[in-house]
């Protein structure tokens, strides 16, 4: 509905309407290949020529639509926008009623099959924002979407949280002695308590959650951000023990064995520098640098 002359590349991935999540309504065909149809109805209803292609990317989901060019002429666009209107509002109708099963693919008949409302004409109101707005309280995203995931907050916050949740969960408990998976031996290093993510955030300042929640997932998403030094599991916090983590394995295959090889040693350890025990693996079989002089 941008105008006449635009074209449009779709790549479906999510299941998503017009309002909310994708209804199915067609068992006979698979999750996917039902939602493509839609996707490329959409594309009908709106009066384009749809072409539909595979895309050479490595994704289960790689089926393609392009509309290059439109099924009228552009003397027709206002009474094309009108049916357009109809059609999202038939949808948000659908979504309860569950009725517009019979919805066709025949591009001549750009609505056909719509469910009560369709071919007669659109109310008044909808007459009027035909061509002014999308939709009434459609709401577009601004020009530059704001990064919430955590990763624009400054490295001295961040390093200052994990160190003060680190340090929590270090002296929540006592060390206890946990097998060395290394060479088989017990040893004392600590490994900390697990608490919840709510008792963690009972222990941060007022100001560190403040921050923090202008953030989407909050604490949550920062410490699963900080992979080398937390696990979260259902909820709860924990100390990574890297002995118990699946390394590089020799049988690989050699492209494999090389990228792993070449991801080693790019970091500092941060158990090496900030754990009262240091790290739980030796120099050698820690994927983290001991020291500046080991950094690749």
């Amino acid at each position: 509905r941008s105008s006449y002359s635009c074209c449009y590349f779709v790549l479906p991935c999510c299941f998503f309407d017009f309002h909310g999540k994708y209804s199915r309504r067609q068992s006979k065909k698979t999750q996917y290949r039902e939602y493509l149809d839609f996707v490329a109805q959409v594309g009908f209803v709106c009066g384009f020529h749809v072409e539909e292609d595979c895309l050479r990317i490595p994704s289960t989901k790689r089926v393609s639509f392009i509309g290059k060019s439109r099924t009228y002429a552009a003397a027709e666009r206002a009474l094309i926008d009108q049916q357009i209107t109809q059609f999202i509002n038939s949808r948000r109708t659908c979504a309860v009623a569950t009725c517009d099963r019979r919805v066709g693919f025949n591009h001549e008949d750009h609505c056909g099959g719509l469910c009560k409302g369709a071919g007669s004409e659109p109310p008044e109101d909808e007459t009027e924002t035909a061509g002014t707005i999308w939709m009434p309280g459609f709401q577009p995203r601004e020009k530059v979407e704001q990064i919430r995931n955590c990763a624009s907050l400054p490295r001295d916050f961040v390093d200052e949280v994990v160190l003060n949740v680190a340090n929590l969960l270090l002296n929540a408990a006592p060390p206890k002695s946990c097998p060395d998976q290394q060479g088989g031996n017990m040893n004392t290093w600590n490994q900390g308590e697990s608490l919840s993510l709510r008792e963690v955030a009972e222990h941060l300042n007022k100001e560190t959650l403040k921050k923090l929640k202008s953030e989407y997932g909050g604490l949550q998403t920062l410490l699963k951000n900080n992979h080398q030094v937390f696990e979260v599991l259902n909820g709860r916090v924990h100390i990574r023990d890297w002995r118990k983590e699946k390394l590089p394995s020799k049988t690989k295959p050699e492209v494999k064995r090389r990228l792993s090889a070449e991801a080693f040693k790019t970091r500092l350890c941060w158990f090496f520098i900030h754990h009262p025990d240091g790290c739980s693996l030796p120099s050698e079989a820690c994927p983290y640098a001991h020291g500046t002089e080991e950094l690749r």
